[in-house]
Order: C-alpha cells, then structure tokens, then sequence
C-alpha cells in the first residue's frame, strides 16, 4: 500500500505533510516542556516556580 505510486497521490501528499505536523508538534513540545524544566531549576531553593496559565 506504501509505495511510490501511492505518495504520488494528494491523499499520499497529505498522509507525509501530517506525519510531518505530528513530528514538528512533538519536537516543539519536548523543548517547551526542557525549558519550564530548566526554568524551574534557575529558581532559588526556597521559592517555587509558579507557572500561569492564560485563558
């Protein structure tokens, strides 16, 4: 089913630019989620890091 002549097609075109959306979003993710990480470190002991979420 996975074959040239299949990515050749628009639902082939589309089937590669969702699996490179669904790639981009998780490599995005995974730094955002390092940097509240690294963010929550840089704190001094005593006071937490507070994180707000807007609505």
């Amino acid at each position: 089913m996975y074959n040239r002549s299949f990515f050749g097609t628009k639902l082939g075109q589309a089937s590669l630019a969702s699996i490179a959306a669904m790639t981009a979003m998780i490599a995005l993710t995974s730094q955002m989620n390092l940097a509240a990480h690294d963010a929550s470190l840089a704190q001094p002991a005593g006071q937490p890091a507070m994180l707000v979420e807007l609505a």
